[in-house]
């Protein structure tokens, strides 16, 4: 057998990286993982999770590999699953098949597995070898690590913007501030998450489908093996203003409201047109948006929560500490101050209040600017 270095352990890791990546679009809400198995020297079996409820990566790989798998080394991107789900647990079937190393990134941080398969593969004299490519892994699963570490979504908030930092006019006019090449970046934004969230006045102004359309989605990834799974919708509507030919109501599934009133009659109907209303005030009379969070991770499994919506809606999360990363399209135009801002933040007033981010990645998107930015709060 071919003795692994450094440099080999991340050769393979980062195969098994790109092909976990495949499954960007298909498998919340379960995490993205790949497998790539080795025998010496060669890429005998490979494969990757494809879609919540069927086989994991490393059967696919199993099954590609055959006996070849005995006396192999494993490389996959997040530790095992060693419980029965949906699927039979992965750590036995490589542990049957002779695996004689296993090297992964990261221990799941799901407590039903958080290193109990790593115990288990040490145990049965198989090598464990972990941290290779370990942020890379964290951060192709990010949603998947802050729902089960922190019991709430990884929290990205898109935006459109000129140059002179407005996001719509007076009127609230908006379409389009981009190109359409921005647009399409937007449906992988969409495709990639769990839910898409917005509030009640952007659906009475742009009365939105919150959809993927697949058609729009780039090229840059292979077409997903499965239709994807439309985002589950979702309205921060404090006041119960939904208007009942809102066309969101309309789509395949539940749209999931929540609210800080109790207007009986509009719930009523509401459920009916098949939405879950949730009632769920602060001592302000708002909605709870913590609260809020944390249900949506542990009642309906969010990974990651996009945040398409107006500046109130969008500047009450960020003043809350619930905005993980934004992602905003610098369009080349202008359009005056008398337009609608990106966030309201009204309780800023002296400069020593500003809230300070860190530009991770800026590119440009067609015609457009995309600039990705986290809140500096969040890293310390």
């Amino acid at each position: 057998m071919v003795k692994m270095t450094s440099q080999v352990d991340q050769y393979y890791m980062a195969h098994a990286l790109r092909l976990a990546e495949r499954g960007l679009w298909t498998t919340q809400p379960n995490p993205r993982v790949g497998c790539v198995i080795v025998r010496d020297g060669e890429i005998v079996g490979e494969g990757w999770h494809q879609v919540a409820g069927e086989p994991h990566a490393e059967i696919y790989a199993l099954r590609m590999a055959k006996d070849q798998a005995a006396g192999a080394t494993c490389y996959v991107t997040l530790e095992p699953c060693c419980h029965q789900g949906r699927t039979p647990p992965c750590v036995e079937a490589l542990i049957k098949a002779g695996i004689t190393r296993v090297v992964i990134p990261v221990t799941d941080p799901n407590p039903l597995v958080s290193g109990q398969s790593v115990e288990r593969l040490l145990k049965t004299g198989i090598i464990v070898d972990t941290g290779i490519l370990s942020h890379e892994a964290e951060q192709l699963n990010r949603g998947f690590f802050m729902r089960m570490r922190h019991g709430r979504p990884y929290i990205r908030c898109k935006m459109a913007m000129s140059l002179d930092g407005r996001t719509a006019m007076a009127s609230g006019e908006s379409r389009w501030i981009t190109s359409k090449d921005a647009r399409m970046d937007v449906q992988a934004l969409r495709a990639r998450s769990s839910a898409i969230m917005t509030g009640a006045g952007t659906v009475l102004a742009d009365n939105p489908l919150l959809n993927v359309r697949e058609e729009d989605l780039p090229n840059y990834l292979p077409k997903p093996p499965v239709s994807i799974k439309q985002p589950l919708r979702v309205v921060a509507d404090a006041h119960l203003s939904m208007p009942p030919d809102a066309r969101l109501l309309s789509q395949p599934g539940p749209t999931v409201i929540f609210t800080a009133s109790h207007t009986s009659s509009v719930t009523e109907w509401l459920k009916k047109a098949g939405a879950h209303v949730i009632y769920l005030p602060n001592r302000e009379g708002q909605i709870d948006l913590p609260l809020m969070c944390q249900k949506l991770a542990k009642d309906y499994e969010v990974n990651e929560l996009l945040l398409e919506t107006g500046a109130t809606l969008a500047g009450a999360m960020l003043r809350a500490g619930l905005i993980d990363e934004m992602v905003i399209y610098l369009a080349p135009i202008l359009l005056g101050n008398q337009a609608r801002p990106l966030f309201y933040l009204p309780d800023l007033q002296f400069l020593s209040e500003k809230i300070q981010m860190d530009i991770v990645d800026l590119r440009a998107v067609g015609s457009d600017w995309r600039m990705t930015a986290i809140p500096v709060v969040l890293q310390k």
